[in-house]
């Protein structure tokens, strides 16, 4: 009995070494297939670094405002009695946009008219008398001082009632109305906003050091987040005489055409004077660039040296400056003619080997202005 044990035994530990063998096999067969197999080079697309001139341009972040703007309000106090304009409408100056209720006020002018009235046939009366000889001046001077107080009251409750119908105080936009029908109006209260929208100001600020630089009649030009592929083009119309003593920096206004009223007062806006001088740039595609917490990199495409006649990439630190849409300039740390790495530059490293796939790849296109991003 214990013979039969012992073979079986011998057939369990034979079986084992036998599966054990084959697996260390398998296993060894594996490593040598790994250290045998090359990495096949990454698929990139490649753009080559140019020199161009850039007209040199003056660059700040501008706010709209309008050439006129004003939140119409009422003068005096009143009920409101008639609405005479929408939301959003377009008017014109003097255009009447509220009539206040002006019932008391018309009852007082005609009580004052007929004290008019009545103050002139006095008034004539006297004078012929006075002719005749038969009262003194001081009866006609004071006759005459009735009729002109009565015109003077007669006038300024004739003013009072034009004070409550509000009219636009030039042409415009009109914003949101604020008031309703039947709505008591206190002194100074919102009616609407009323904004010029034809021309615009678009006002930035520029360090001190820019001032000899800039004057007046110089071309502007204006980019707005809500239309980012429509370029503004304006005139520098103002330089403020002083400088702000907290920045140092000169405010600049320049106005621009808004037929199409797409620009409107409020909103933030990217300014670029353009000044009469161009400079030379290396520019590359902005997909090239890597930005990081450390500085913007790009990956430089150059032959292996290992003498395999393939490619390789080295990342290389840049200095950036302007961007003009899907270029940016490099300031340092690249050379016109070196070639980069256009698409597909988050997989690499120094050292790789890459193969160029430009088929697909479409070519960057240049403005024809520049624009900071």
């Amino acid at each position: 009995m214990i013979r039969r044990y012992f073979i079986a035994i011998l057939i369990l530990a034979a079986v084992a070494g036998a599966l054990a063998g084959t697996k260390v096999l398998q296993i060894q067969t594996l490593i040598a297939a790994g250290k045998s197999q090359v990495t096949p080079p990454e698929s990139v697309s490649t753009a080559v670094a140019e020199k161009q001139q850039w007209q040199v341009t003056l660059s700040a972040i501008a706010s709209v405002t309008a050439v006129q703007g004003v939140t119409v309000t009422a003068d005096i106090p009143g009920t409101v009695k008639v609405i005479a304009f929408e939301s959003g409408a377009a008017v014109n100056k003097d255009d009447v946009l509220v009539r206040l209720d002006t019932s008391s006020e018309e009852a007082q002018l005609k009580a004052i008219q007929a004290q008019v009235h009545l103050a002139k046939v006095s008034l004539e009366r006297v004078q012929n008398l006075r002719k005749q000889d038969m009262i003194s001046q001081a009866e006609e001077d004071t006759a005459v001082a009735t009729l002109n107080q009565s015109e003077a009251n007669a006038a300024v409750v004739q003013a009072t009632i034009e004070k409550k119908i509000i009219r636009a105080p030039f042409a415009g936009k009109l914003g949101i109305r604020q008031v309703n029908l039947g709505q008591y109006l206190e002194n100074g209260k919102p009616v609407v906003s009323l904004q010029s929208l034809d021309p615009v100001y678009v006002n930035f600020s520029l360090p001190q050091q820019e001032l000899p630089r800039i004057k007046t009649g110089m071309p502007v030009r204006v980019k707005v987040d809500s239309y980012p592929n429509v370029k503004f083009e304006g005139q520098l119309t103002a330089i403020n005489p002083d400088l702000n003593p907290s920045t140092r920096s000169v405010g600049l206004q320049a106005t621009f055409a808004n037929t199409e009223q797409l620009l409107r007062p409020g909103m933030f806006a990217r300014a670029e004077v353009l000044l009469p001088e161009e400079q030379n740039v290396v520019v590359i595609p902005l997909t090239s660039l890597l930005r990081a917490a450390y500085g913007d990199s790009v990956f430089i495409v150059e032959p292996a040296t290992n003498g395999s006649g393939g490619l390789v990439v080295r990342q290389q630190p840049v200095r950036t400056g302007r961007a003009r849409e899907t270029t940016i300039s490099v300031e340092s740390g690249l050379k016109a003619g070196e070639k980069v790495v256009r698409a597909g530059a988050f997989k690499l490293r120094t050292g790789m080997e890459v193969q160029e796939y430009n088929d697909l790849d479409p070519e960057p296109k240049n403005a024809s202005q520049p624009a900071d991003s």
